[in-house]
């Protein structure tokens, strides 16, 4: 059969100060590369060999990768990067604290920013210091494919062609894949494997550095299982679709 591991970063700092992060590249923190390295721990147990693995732009997403590969003594796995794995991009709510926002805002209206399935929040300005067609690791990309805010739906609109273009065929090519991203981009993943529904898919959870550990049938995206490694920190499985 072959695997797709689906992991979480490991705890961010803005993760810890409940700031929406977006795509502002914060570090992890020391809790984040212990959930990073037990997420290789895992990996290495889990019984299967590993061929290629995929990341985002975001150095979070890129250190998780790192620390869980050292873990598994496969650094040399085929790496690649690309800023359609990135988390979802929270417009002007980008570096608020969440309690604070809700205040000022309204808890349903701040509820709705994050939790609606196809609702954005304001866009940042285009001249503001951390949108990314200012910063230059994006200046291969178009500056109207670049985000200033995303619902989840947009989200999902811009990992889909890539995983279609790039991971799908490795997974229908019977090699075992790991993907490092953020709650967001790999919600979308979940998605649209699984089958989840608009409703449903806003209240999946994806636990921090815990892997999710998806076996199809061979040659095909039929999944077989579907298990989170840490079972201590397990969440409720997305339903099948």
């Amino acid at each position: 059969m072959t695997v797709l591991a689906l992991v979480r970063h490991g705890q961010s700092q803005w993760n810890l100060e409940n700031r929406f992060t977006g795509w502002v590249d914060v570090p992890l923190t020391p809790k984040g590369e212990d959930e990073a390295r037990k997420a290789g721990q895992l990996l290495a147990a889990c019984g299967h060999d590993f061929d290629q693995a995929f990341t985002s732009l975001q150095t979070r997403a890129i250190r998780t990768l790192w620390l869980a590969l050292t873990e598994m003594n496969a650094v040399w796995l085929p790496t690649q990067k690309d800023y359609r794995l990135n988390e979802r991009h929270y417009g002007a709510l980008t570096g608020l604290d969440k309690a604070e926002t809700a205040e000022k805002h309204g808890t349903d209206q701040v509820h709705i920013w994050r939790r609606s399935y196809d609702v954005p929040p304001p866009p940042l300005d285009w001249d503001d210091p951390i949108n990314p067609c200012l910063d230059r690791r994006y200046a291969h990309v178009l500056r109207d494919d670049l985000p200033r805010a995303e619902s989840l739906k947009m989200t999902l609109e811009r990992v889909l062609p890539y995983w279609q273009a790039q991971i799908e065929p490795q997974v229908l090519g019977e090699k075992n894949i790991i993907i490092s991203a953020h709650g967001n981009s790999l919600r979308a993943l979940v998605k649209l494997l699984f089958g989840v529904s608009e409703a449903d898919i806003v209240n999946v959870e994806i636990p921090t550095g815990n892997p999710l550990l998806i076996e199809f049938s061979t040659g095909s995206l039929a999944i077989k299982s579907a298990r989170y490694l840490d079972e201590s920190r397990a969440r409720d499985l997305p339903p099948f679709g």
